[in-house]
């Protein structure tokens, strides 16, 4: 007999062998009808699988949140099956599930076209409407080669063959079809659902790498109903009318060409926004206490050795080797720099905590087929700072750190933030009991806060664990930007020390601390959460001049002058085009505000101001206007400091 403890904290015994199926049944009919999976000690696995020991079980049915997994799951084994009846000689190779959805990737030498996806669609849906039952068996590795060969499946050979020895060679079964797969699988294709859509056709590599052959993707989306599906396609449109990419083009921000893969070439607009940013940054760190630096961009292998990147990070980084064969690295990373700093000159117990802030520019590879936009680069910019502290002074550091990074937030219009705690990966550096020390230190800080949070397992810096702030957007996308990071071996192996009330030496605590996270990729987030339409203070050009005729240009000019002398970053349209062509290109180049100026408005000493996105005017005295703007476009760190004052 085994003994199965259920959610509620009950226990029962069965039958060494008993399914999941069996348990549900013996619970009640109706949970047995509804039930497609189960979870096993913390595991889904198939409901029709055997459990032959002592464990915590729950009963998976559709509704159940860990069931989408399995819904996108499945659907990819139905469109691999869809695919192969349509296409014949087409070859599957992997299909994951993926955020939002998955994708399979085939062999074929006739290119998919979008046409197709209409007619797979259509098949998909035959398929679910047969609920044919999903089941597996296990065999032997030589026998599951040979099958796949006979098949004309070279790919999955290969699959096949970088299983570890000893692992199940499963294969699951849908009616004939069948596919090499670790599963676990719900009951039957039909509880995939209507709920599915396939999105677009794309190009991979076999396993990614550019000397394989190249394989056709097709990417879909799964859901739990068709409601759901609707609100995400829905999502999609959103997402598509905010890309930052095309905005960019639109405001003239910035732009990306191969020579340089993975870097910006910002444009003045766009480094004016890139710059209110760091200057918005900037004045929060200093209010807080930080001391700003500068460390190498470029710095020798060695350094890199002692702090643990090159083991864990080397083929990521940017390498160089100098005519008297020294080997230097560009910096993918700023915290062995800051420890450097640390070092210099001799610190005690009373200089703790110190707090140290640089918007460095730090360097990664990534494959090309992963670049997106700002959202995903080589080369970026950190809002970087390490605060060297006492193991007393972690808790309340972290306190302060959390307060800092959701004012920062909300400053920038994000309320829902969500918190994940993320533990010891599997690659790390320092010994179990300092890791055991920095978790439980994190976490108090955590609970000092009174933040609820959820757990990131095995997700953490490879030197320490972390707190990361995901920001839902304007039309609920989820982005991680800021991070807190207890280090309790970086500071040890890089050599930093101080000296503690004992007048002995002891190596300090290292909080990493980023909020924006990657200054380009914030700017991304940004623009598309705003649709373009940035807060006044923010905008890149705040107002712009347009004249209706001619007559008005001394005027406008005047009106110009007195923007700039407010501080206001501003410019002035005095093209002979028609009023009505002027505001259409600025309000597709998301200028805030246009001040309209015609004969009238120059003999009155007035402007029409016109608000981005509306189709009123407002007449306004220039004085009155100039004022109403400068008041607007303070900072809102500023405006807090104004109140308070």
């Amino acid at each position: 007999m085994i003994s199965l403890k259920f959610p509620d904290g009950s226990a029962r015994d069965f039958e060494s062998g008993v399914t999941g199926r069996d348990v549900a049944e013996s619970i009640a009919k109706s949970l047995a009808k509804k039930a497609v999976a189960m979870e096993v000690d913390g595991q889904l696995r198939d409901l029709y699988e055997p459990i032959k020991q002592d464990a915590e079980i729950r009963i998976i049915t559709r509704d159940d949140p860990d069931a989408l997994s399995l819904i996108r799951h499945d659907a990819a084994h139905v469109m691999a099956e869809a695919v192969q009846e349509l296409y014949p000689g087409t070859q599957v190779t992997i299909g994951p599930v993926i955020d939002n959805g998955f994708y399979y990737d085939f062999a074929r030498d006739e290119p998919f076209t979008p046409d197709d996806l209409p007619k797979i669609e259509a098949k998909m849906r035959e398929i679910i409407n047969r609920d044919s039952p999903f089941s597996y068996q296990v065999m032997e590795r030589d026998a599951a080669k040979k099958m796949f060969r006979d098949m004309g499946e070279a790919y999955k050979i290969e699959l096949i063959d970088a299983i570890p020895e000893g692992d199940d060679i499963k294969i699951y079964s849908q009616r004939e079809w069948f596919d090499l797969c670790r599963g676990p699988h719900m009951t039957s294709t039909g509880k995939v659902g209507k709920g599915f859509k396939l999105l677009k056709i794309a190009g991979a590599y076999w396993r990614g790498d550019s000397n394989n052959p190249m394989l056709q993707r097709i990417y879909g989306t799964a859901w739990a109903s068709e409601d759901d599906l609707k609100a995400y396609l829905h999502q999609l449109e959103e997402a598509e009318k905010r890309d930052h990419r095309r905005l960019g083009r639109e405001m003239d921000l910035f732009h990306f060409q191969e020579e340089a893969p993975g870097a910006v070439f910002w444009h003045a607009k766009g480094w004016a926004l890139f710059q209110a940013l760091i200057g918005y940054m900037r004045r929060r760190q200093n209010d807080w206490g930080y001391v700003e630096v500068n460390s190498p961009d470029m710095m020798e292998r060695t350094l890199w050795e002692q702090s643990g990147h090159w083991e864990k990070f080397a083929e990521n980084m940017y390498i160089a080797e100098t005519p008297d064969d020294r080997v230097f690295c560009c910096k993918p990373m700023n915290c062995p720099g800051h420890v450097q700093i640390f070092k210099h000159g001799l610190k005690s117990y009373r200089d703790l905590p110190l707090r140290i802030a640089e918007f460095g520019k730090v360097h990664r590879y990534e494959p090309s087929g992963a670049l997106h936009g700002l959202l995903r680069v080589r080369h970026f910019t950190q809002d970087d700072a390490h605060i060297f502290c006492t193991e007393d002074q972690i808790t309340e550091e972290c306190v302060k750190l959390n307060e800092q990074m959701l004012s920062i937030y909300r400053d920038f219009g994000f309320e829902d933030v969500r918190i994940k705690f993320s533990d010891r990966p599997e690659k790390r550096v320092g010994a179990d009991a300092v890791w055991d020390k920095a978790e439980a230190a994190l976490k108090r800080a955590v609970e000092a806060a009174g933040l609820s949070y959820e757990l990131n397992p095995g997700e953490g810096a490879f030197y320490g664990p972390k707190l990361e702030y995901v920001l839902r957007d304007a039309i609920g996308r989820e982005w991680q930007c800021g991070t807190i990071q207890v280090d309790l071996n970086m500071p040890e192996r890089l050599g930093a020390f101080y000296i503690g009330t004992d007048g002995e030496k002891a190596a300090p605590v290292m909080i990493h601390r980023a909020m924006f996270g990657s200054l380009e990729r914030f700017t991304g987030i940004l623009i598309e959460h705003h649709a373009g339409h940035l807060p006044l203070w923010l905008a890149p050009t705040q107002a712009v001049v347009a004249t209706i005729v001619s007559d008005a240009d001394d005027y406008a000019e005047k009106v110009l002058a007195r923007l700039k002398e407010a501080g206001l970053r501003a410019e002035a349209d005095l093209r002979n085009e028609k009023i009505n062509y002027k505001v259409r290109e600025h309000s597709m180049a998301k200028v805030p505000v246009l001040l309209v100026a015609g004969k009238r408005e120059a003999e009155e000493g007035t402007v029409s101001v016109r608000r981005l996105g509306s189709q009123k005017q407002e007449v306004m005295s220039l004085d009155a206007a100039v004022q109403t703007l400068v008041d607007e476009a303070v900072p809102p760190d500023l405006r807090e400091h104004s109140k308070a004052a």
